[in-house]
């Protein structure tokens, strides 16, 4: 069970935001693929959408969120006539998955380029583009968990027999929380001692055994 990062109700949009932006930088800017997956994981823009600010995802055209990226990491204000793709390119795809992946899994963006690259994503395409999204999730979430192995917390909890809820309500530790230290999205070695002592009561262990 993964956690998702936002509420559904804005996943489409996030989806359709990404695949424009990724279609009109590569296609209508001539952007190298991998300089603008670059650029944007180190922008604010891809923070926000992983959060899925509802202001940022309801307010935003693939082409702004490129252009926001651009002046944002490069100081660089395109002048290229603002146009709109109709077409579904292979870039558009890239685009849609990842942020349905991004959301499905709640990672970071950064975490998900680091394992999977533009030229890994647009291999993809040719056999993945028509199949259900659940099989790129798969594929992806697979080698997600090869390239980062599994954590202390759940490595000792799996140990110990506790479901993530059951390690919540015991430790009284948040759910959310639990999840997100698993699966890395927050840093375990910078949750307070409080926390990680609570965690650590409940799994028998000691405090180092749980830090990375």
């Amino acid at each position: 069970m993964m956690t998702h990062a936002y509420q559904e109700i804005y996943l489409s949009k996030a989806q359709s935001v990404l695949g424009d932006a990724f279609d009109y930088a590569v296609n209508v800017c001539g952007i190298p693929s991998e300089d603008f997956v670059k650029l944007f994981i180190v922008s604010s823009i891809s923070k926000r959408m992983e959060r899925g600010e509802p202001a940022f995802l309801a307010g935003k055209s693939g082409i702004e969120v490129v252009v926001d990226v651009m002046a944002e990491t490069k100081g660089q204000e395109l002048h290229i006539e603002l146009q709109e793709h109709m077409g579904r390119s292979r870039e558009y795809w890239i685009g849609w998955a990842v942020a349905y992946y991004q959301w499905c899994s709640g990672r970071k963006y950064s975490d998900i380029f680091k394992v999977v690259s533009f030229e890994d994503l647009q291999m993809m395409y040719y056999t993945l583009h028509e199949a259900d999204i659940s099989k790129f999730v798969d594929i992806i979430e697979t080698r997600m968990k090869e390239h980062f192995p599994t954590t202390n917390l759940k490595r000792i909890r799996t140990a110990y027999g506790l479901t993530q809820a059951e390690l919540a309500k015991r430790s009284g530790v948040s759910l959310r929380s639990i999840q997100m230290y698993e699966q890395r999205n927050k840093d375990i070695n910078k949750a307070s001692v409080d926390t990680i002592y609570s965690i650590a009561k409940v799994l028998g262990c000691t405090m180092e055994d749980l830090v990375e």
